[in-house]
């Protein structure tokens, strides 16, 4: 599947993408250098190829939560001070959800660019405990319809925040080009797969029929 690298590559290669960069691939492969550019390859590419399923869970997840949202609050949710005042708002510089929903609605024209402007961690912070009352009690299992029933919305809300947290550390490796290769990549699969089965079913076969994530797992040098 990969092609051998020339000796110009291998010469270059480490250099460019710096000593330190490379040198986690390399202690991973015993200090083998073409080892460790084939593992450094197969890192970009499943890296690139999760954006595809990371797409549309976000998609997916930050509607739900809209839907919900917009259940309580209203069309103009980011403008609404009794949603605003529902948000943490910590101090120094920590995450505020707060302070990033105030800063993009006040740039923002309608609702949906604010959605599309907040970052991923806001959708996460807002399936905390915090929320349960408000929003999830009466709402987890509609926007989540295809989530399994027979427990109360608190544990699945709970079990779909675990899963949205470890997804958003994934995310953010790929997105600040770390290695990706000593997680368990097949249980981060599954986490997306399953977050996207709990919107809406038939969009996580969708998206299992045009993943290449498993094929690549397959094949790590």
């Amino acid at each position: 599947m990969y092609p051998p690298f020339t000796a110009d590559e291998e010469h270059h290669l480490p250099n460019v993408l710096s000593a330190p960069r490379f040198a986690t691939y390399l202690r991973e492969t015993g200090n083998d250098r073409t080892r460790a550019l084939h593992l450094y390859h197969w890192n970009l590419q499943v890296s690139a190829a999760f954006m595809v399923p990371l797409h549309v869970l976000e998609v997916a997840l930050r509607n739900a939560i809209v839907e919900a949202i917009e259940a309580v609050h209203g069309g103009t949710w980011p403008w609404t001070q009794g949603f605003i005042r529902s948000l943490p708002n910590p101090r120094g510089p920590a995450y505020s959800p707060k302070r990033d929903l105030e800063g993009c609605a006040a740039q923002q024209p309608t609702a949906g660019k604010v959605v599309a402007e907040l970052k991923f961690v806001f959708w996460e912070k807002m399936l905390t405990n915090r929320h349960q009352g408000r929003l999830w009690d009466d709402h987890f299992y509609a926007v989540f319809p295809d989530a399994p029933r027979g427990v109360a919305a608190s544990q699945r809300r709970s079990e779909l925040r675990s899963d949205i947290e470890a997804v958003r550390r994934l995310r953010n490796r790929i997105a600040h080009h770390e290695p990706v290769f000593p997680r368990a990549l097949q249980d981060d699969f599954d986490r997306i797969i399953r977050c996207i089965r709990w919107r809406n079913e038939t969009t996580s076969n969708w998206v299992l029929e045009i993943e290449t994530v498993r094929a690549l797992l397959a094949v790590r040098p």
